[in-house]
Formats: C-alpha cells, structure tokens, sequence
C-alpha cells in the first residue's frame, strides 16, 4: 500500500499530514502528485469526496518550498480558482493546513465582504491565493491585483463553473496569465463544453480519471419516493424525525424554496438552517458552523452554495427537488458517503419532475429504487397545515422596496414629462421671455420673466427661480 512518504514529498509536508492522521493518499492522489510535482499539465476527473484537493494542494506547495522567492506586489504565485465562496474557503483552509510548517502566504479573494481587507492582503503579494473569477476580475479591473507572476494555475470544479455561467470570465483571466506556467484542471464530471475549455487551457496534460464520466459512489444507498409537490414538506420532516438520521443535507431548486423548508422544518420542531447566495456571507458562515458543529440537524441548500460544504458526517441527503442538470445529482449526493463511509441519499419526485428523473437515470446510467406515497392520508392532514407553520412569503418587486418608487404610473409621467403648456391653457398663459417669443420652460407669450409662474396645470418644478441678469453677481463689481 502506497504511504505518502514515498510520494517525494518535502517533509513539513508529510508532518502536517502525519498531525492530521493521514497516511495513505486516496487513488486520484497517488495518481496526481507526482505527475503535478514534475511540472506537468494535469486533467483530472473524480467525483467530490475522494481528495482532490489534497491532489493539487500538496504538489503545489512542495513545488513552491522548493523554489522559494517573494510573490511579486498585488501579486501571487500559484492561483486557485472556485466557482463558490464556501468552497474557497474549503480550499484555503486546506492550503494553510498542509502549509502549517512552510511559512508559505496564502489568501481567499471572494464577492460577499469589504474589498479593503483583500487589497491590504494582496499589497504585498501572496503565494497561494484562492479567488472566485467575478471578484478577482473586480481587483484585476482596479489594478490592485495582476496575474503577471502566476506560475501554477488551477481551476477546480470546472464542471460547475460551466453551470455558474462562468466560462467567459475564466477565458478573460487565463488570457492574462503569463503563457510559461503549469495548469491544473479539475472536474467530477467531463460535459462537452468543458473539455473544449481543457484543450484551450492545458498543454499535453497527463490524464487521471478515477471514475467514469457521471457515476454514482456505491456506498450511498439510494433510493426514490414519488409524491405530491405540495405533500413533500411534511414527508421531509417524517424522515428527518428519524432517529437514524444525524446529519442532513436538503437541496432545493431556488433561494426561496430553501427558505421556505427550513422556516417549516423549524416550525415542526427540527432544528435546521438555510445557506444560498442571497445570504451574506456572515450569514452562511454561520449556518455551516452550526451544522458542522452539530447545533442544526438540517441544511437546506442549494446547488451553487453546496459545492463548498466539506463535512465528512453527513448520513443522509435529500433531494427535494430533482435538480434541471442530470450531472448536479452526482454532485449532491456527493456530499454523504465521504472518505469511506456509507451514507443514504432520497430523492422526491412529483408528476411535473419525471422528465427530470428520466435524465438523471440515463445520465448516470442505473435505475433507482422507488417508492410511492402518493395518496397518503398521513400526509394529507400535514399538508393541510403546512402553509400556516410556513405561509408562503409575499413576493415583493425590488423595484417597489424602495418607497420613493412607489408613486403611480401617471404621477410619474406627469413629474418626468413637463406639461409645456402650463398654467390654465394647454397653449400656455404664462410669461415669456420680451419680445414674444415662446420660450417660457411652464408657458408662452409674452411676459418679462424667463420662467413660467404658473405651476398649477402640472409642470414640474425645476429649482429655485433664476436671477435676472441685472441681479447676478459680478466679481468684478465686489
């Protein structure tokens, strides 16, 4: 059995592993570590939960121990990119972890807090930084980070980047990266976007593919239950009440279905929590704290915000609704059954999500085993008062959250379009400008003043009335 030790790695290394009882790297590990110690591109595919990151973390900073030289100012040497805030911060604390005896600087750079303490952090330049691409696009276009010294490049996740709608960004950053580097690719699953994004990016990459393309890890037991859409809170809360069930993860399609299940969890006495990317960053941290430190028993999420949750103890996940891409439920279920063990993964299924089930069972090539509870009477009863523990929130247009925008349509037009014939006649009764000319802004004809007087037929009031010319200060004349 293949130790770490006989992997070449530098011994501040192997010592931080040893403090955190690891001994025997994972498969995808084995394969990675040397090939990336040697300076070579690497296209790697495994699922979430066998090591990735360890496969590129530990490679990475051997290399950068061996070669030691100061980041260059606003800049860094090795760059990480996630498609998450949570995962970055996974990411990072890894790089600090196998890095504890090195000295080696390492930073995250996300959207979601004050951009000051990132500007102060890359100031003086960091070795490893690990970024979000809309965020480090932000510091690139502020000139406060460049991407002049980069030497390794990773991009982790590449498959959810594609879903994120980040591929554009990511082709902006790697067309200012220096050409003489060495790039990393990682994905649990291979769509076909993404491998022509890898052929743009690696140069004769050496290929690990631990599992096939969308495969399901063997030791999550998973099964499927079809019921009604509006029966799957109350048959959520049943199976959560289970006293087999220690640690779970909820996925939900929308921000607002995932609060929605938490508020009801919460209501019927299951403690649980809600993390998506309308929560603040204090927030989120602090509802993966509480389910990390065992405080929620439950954690309603959604895909975006779930690739960064890295606890190895949840026994049970639970679809509660089928994701619109066949690829996320390898990822969802990815969350259980990590480092070896044995986990469970549900899936609901109303009427409307068969086309849904349908890709996900070709995409993964299996048919789960089902269930059906439709017509449940039990259920039937808990769904009757499920609105009123949970009512649906009123949906409120942000353009109306601000009272000032709160004005009826024709007032507006009224305020934005001046009614150019002011005062009683829509010909304009006003004063003018001598001479006759209609050049009143609230009226015409003749008058002696610039500006219409008369402001009762719905003309818009544009300032303090202007001096006459006679009347004007002149510095001059003081």
């Amino acid at each position: 059995m293949t130790q770490f030790s006989d992997l070449g790695l530098a011994k501040p290394l192997l010592k931080a592993l040893a403090d955190k009882g690891y001994t025997q790297p994972t498969p995808i590990q084995e394969q990675a570590i040397p090939t990336v110690m040697s300076g070579r591109d690497l296209l790697g595919i495994a699922q979430t939960g066998t090591g990735k990151t360890a496969a590129f973390a530990l490679p990475i900073l051997h290399r950068l121990a061996e070669d030691r030289r100061p980041a260059p100012r606003r800049g860094f040497r090795a760059l990480v990119l996630s498609p998450t805030r949570e995962l970055a911060t996974q990411i990072a604390d890894n790089f600090k972890a196998y890095g504890a005896h090195l000295g080696l600087t390492v930073a995250t750079i996300f959207g979601g807090v004050k951009y000051g303490p990132q500007m102060k952090a890359l100031a003086a330049g960091v070795d490893v930084v690990v970024a979000t691409p809309g965020r480090l696009m932000d510091h690139l276009g502020e000139k406060s980070a460049h991407l002049n010294g980069v030497e390794i490049f990773v991009l982790d996740e590449a498959d959810q980047m594609l879903d994120l709608g980040f591929v554009v960004p990511i082709r902006k950053i790697a067309s200012q990266l220096p050409k003489d580097r060495q790039n990393l690719f990682f994905s649990a699953t291979m769509p076909g976007e993404i491998g022509r994004l890898a052929g743009e990016l690696l140069k004769n990459p050496a290929q690990v593919s631990i599992t096939p393309q969308a495969t399901t890890v063997e030791r999550i037991e998973q099964s499927l239950i079809f019921i009604e859409a509006q029966r799957k809170r109350p048959l959520l809360a049943e199976l959560l009440a289970d006293r087999s069930v220690e640690r779970a993860i909820v996925f939900t399609r929308t921000k607002r279905g995932a609060d929605r299940v938490a508020k009801y969890l919460t209501a019927s006495g299951i403690e649980s929590a809600s993390i998506h990317g309308d929560k603040t960053q204090g927030q989120r941290e602090r509802a993966l704290a509480a389910f990390k430190a065992g405080e929620t028993k439950a954690l309603v999420a959604t895909d975006i915000a779930a690739r960064g949750i890295d606890v190895n103890d949840v026994s049970h996940v639970f679809n509660y609704e089928l994701p619109n891409v066949p690829e996320a439920y390898v990822h969802r279920i990815g969350r259980t059954a990590r480092k070896g063990k044995d986990g469970v993964a549900i899936s609901f299924c109303a009427d409307d999500e068969r086309p849904l089930l349908k890709d996900i069972q070709k995409a993964t090539r299996q048919t789960i085993p089902s269930f059906d509870r439709r017509n449940d009477k039990g259920l039937a009863a808990a769904a009757a008062v499920a609105d009123k523990l949970a009512p649906p929130e009123r949906y409120v247009d942000p353009r109306r959250a601000d009272p000032r925008n709160n004005v009826p349509s024709e007032l507006r037009r009224k305020r934005n379009r001046p009614n150019k014939g002011g005062g009683q006649n829509a010909q304009g009764q006003g004063h003018g400008k001598p001479g006759g000319h209609n050049r009143g802004r609230n009226g015409g004809g003749n008058g002696q003043q610039a500006q219409g007087q008369n402001r009762s037929g719905g003309g818009d009031f544009r300032g303090p009335k202007r001096a006459a010319p006679s009347e004007r200060w002149n510095p001059i004349d003081s």
